[in-house]
């Protein structure tokens, strides 16, 4: 009954379509998406070659209109994010799972909105346009099924099975037809094999690239600043799309594929860049002689400042006022009043909003201070070296500390633009880490943190195994003749925040790090789950030829050294948590956290190594202070009621 309601609401309100101006022609007084005209337009043709830019910027509409409960379903029930004094009774309602159908962010209705633009745009686009001997409307056509295919992966995220049509509903006696209900790999199984069709031809796969990559001016902010927007990435590349959906399924080396498709088409690296040591008086008073300062200036911001962040591929802008379109609510939720109408000089300061509702969580703190910072001393060779009175250095760039009427918190700076990012470099590298270790190459994966497939790595790796040198030549070639010279400079993701992490020479090793993550995971379920994988091994000592050393009496000397005695499933487990950890490091808050850590519990689940639930009993231990609430080990309870 309830899916009915909102798809009669569907076929009264989402057709007609509202057509939408072309980008290169806005002024800086226009929407983003918007048109001159306010009149609705009934069952247009689609049969001029522009009508197909005008129904992606409609569709992209629906889009925004989304996005804030995109993000806040998946950061409120996370545990990054923690509610206050301040927030509202709906956001105390996501973060405890107790939201019901009449809270303000459960609304079905959103997502179905822009699937049934797409239903419709793909059963009346005329496909066969040409200019010359190019089909002009098939990159928009190709984003329609991508956008759809998206729009119904975030639905099955929130609700669970979900009423799956792909024909428009444009009538109330369509929209009181019976639609069957199919989960994530019955989307995944319906959708997929067009999207690869497309996602398989490099000319089908590129995304509409409007005004010719150049900015478009979309008007100014109330305080009188510019904004701009990159209409390239507002697309969503069909490959990316369709790795979510393998990754979602539970198909590791299809995602695997997809996702290397894309950044190799794309050249596309994970490149050197860096935070910020924190320049406090603390760390200056005590930081090590030997240090050597090197990191002059941040490049990671950089990642979501500006109108045309770097490392971005696909992003939601949002509208510089009420006026002027759809604008968001995140950046005042976490603390940031971008569209108040204040002109005072001090106008910045003034910005900051004590009366935020979201703050970062104790444990998002925790993990950050947690890591290491690994430095190269200043003489030249030296091993690198450690220091943990830093943390990961993102958190630093990431959180602003104000003071203000007498109060200190924390203002989170990704939405100070008030764009919403779904997909970065970061995004597709870790999801590919991810696939990855699932297929069975977890130091694979590893190195995906720790050094990215460069060069060096190659010729010079100590932990990269030969059945994966053998996997990254082949299944997934960053290392074919043709693919290397194209990552041969690639950096891993972790040194974003904490330093030198590549090479032999630093102390962020495979098997180190994998053990240290082991004991964490015993400290939390127990030997009786995780029992202690060190035994003791005698081995012979060797001299510097490498020839057995023997005592007076010529007896070989021995030493006992702790072994560890992983199994490969073992070892999958526990890269997969340093992934996990890595995905809250480098994508806080941007609105992947709780999809994320559902999707890691049901694999976990599916893999059976610790039990049929262990994925349930792990999202639990997560989770913790919201399992004393619900009951987290039921996957039945990790989805909204379906609402409005």
């Amino acid at each position: 009954m309830k899916a009915m309601i909102f798809l009669r609401k569907m076929a009264k309100a989402v057709l007609p379509f509202y057509l939408f101006t072309l980008l290169p022609m806005m002024t800086s007084c226009q929407d983003i998406l918007e048109t001159e005209s306010n009149l609705q337009i009934f069952d247009p043709e689609l049969d001029q070659k522009t009508d197909s830019m005008f129904y992606t910027l409609g569709i992209l509409k629906g889009v925004q209109q989304a996005i804030d409960q995109y993000v806040l379903f998946n950061e409120m029930r996370g545990e990054l994010t923690t509610i206050n004094q301040y927030s509202s009774t709906d956001l105390r309602e996501l973060a405890n799972f107790s939201a019901t159908t009449t809270n303000k962010y459960d609304s079905a209705y959103v997502f179905y909105r822009i699937i049934n633009n797409c239903n419709y745009f793909i059963a009346h686009r005329d496909t066969s346009l040409l200019t010359g001997s190019k089909k002009v409307a098939m990159p928009e056509y190709v984003q329609a099924y991508s956008i759809r295919a998206w729009a119904y992966l975030q639905l099955a995220k929130m609700y669970g099975e979900v009423p799956f049509f792909t024909e428009p509903i444009t009538n109330i006696s369509e929209a009181n037809a019976v639609r069957e209900k199919k989960d994530i790999r019955g989307i995944c199984e319906a959708l997929a094999p067009q999207l690869r069709v497309y996602a398989d031809s490099s000319a089908l796969a590129a995304v509409p690239n409007y005004n010719g990559g150049n900015l478009v001016d979309v008007g100014y902010f109330n305080n009188n600043t510019r904004k701009q927007v990159n209409a390239r990435k507002m697309m969503f590349p069909v490959g990316l799309v369709l790795g979510d959906l393998y990754l979602e399924a539970g198909q590791y080396e299809d995602a695997a594929k997809s996702y290397f498709k894309y950044l190799k088409d794309n050249k596309l690296l994970a490149k050197d860049y860096s935070s910020d040591v924190p320049n406090t008086d603390e760390f200056r008073l005590s930081r090590p002689t030997d240090w050597h300062e090197y990191n002059t200036s941040s490049r990671w911001r950089s990642f979501f400042e500006g109108d045309n962040p770097t490392d971005v591929i696909t992003y939601v802008p949002m509208a510089v006022n009420k006026l002027n379109g759809q604008t968001s609510d995140l950046p005042r939720l976490f603390g940031y009043d971008l569209y108040t109408t204040e002109a005072s000089s001090s106008f910045s300061s003034n910005m900051y909003l004590l009366e935020r509702e979201i703050d970062p969580s104790p444990t998002y703190k925790a993990l950050s201070d947690a890591q290491l910072y690994y430095y190269q001393p200043e003489s030249a060779g030296a091993e690198v070296k450690t220091v943990d009175m830093i943390g990961d250095c993102r958190r630093n760039e990431l959180l602003k500390f104000i003071s203000k009427d007498d109060s200190t918190f924390y203002e989170m700076r990704k939405y100070e633009r008030g764009n919403v990012f779904i997909y970065r470099a970061s995004t597709v590298y870790l999801r590919l880490a991810e696939a990855l270790n699932r297929m069975g190459y977890p130091d694979a994966a590893f190195a995906i943190l720790k050094d990215g497939f460069n060069e060096d790595l190659e010729t010079d790796s100590t932990y990269l195994t030969a059945e994966s040198h053998a996997m990254l030549r082949s299944t997934i070639p960053f290392y074919s003749t043709e693919n290397k010279a194209i990552f041969a400079k690639s950096a891993g993701i972790h040194s974003y925040g904490t330093g030198v992490t590549a090479g032999v020479r630093s102390p962020y090793q495979y098997t180190s790090m994998a053990y240290q993550k082991y004991l964490d995971l015993q400290e939390q379920f127990g030997k009786e789950l995780f029992p202690d994988i060190l035994v003791e091994v005698s081995l012979p000592v060797l001299d510097e030829e490498g020839e057995q050393v023997y005592d007076d009496e010529g007896n070989p000397v021995t030493k006992i050294v702790p072994v560890l005695t992983w199994s490969k499933e073992a070892l999958m487990n526990v890269v997969e948590d340093l992934i996990c950890d890595e995905y809250a490091l480098e994508l806080a808050f941007e609105g992947h956290r709780f999809g994320d850590l559902c999707r890691l519990a049901r694999h976990k689940n599916e893999a059976g190594i610790y039990g049929s639930n262990f994925g349930g009993q792990w999202l639990a231990k997560k989770l913790e202070k919201k399992s004393a609430v619900v009951d987290l080990t039921n996957p039945a309870n990790w989805y909204l009621p379906m609402g409005k």
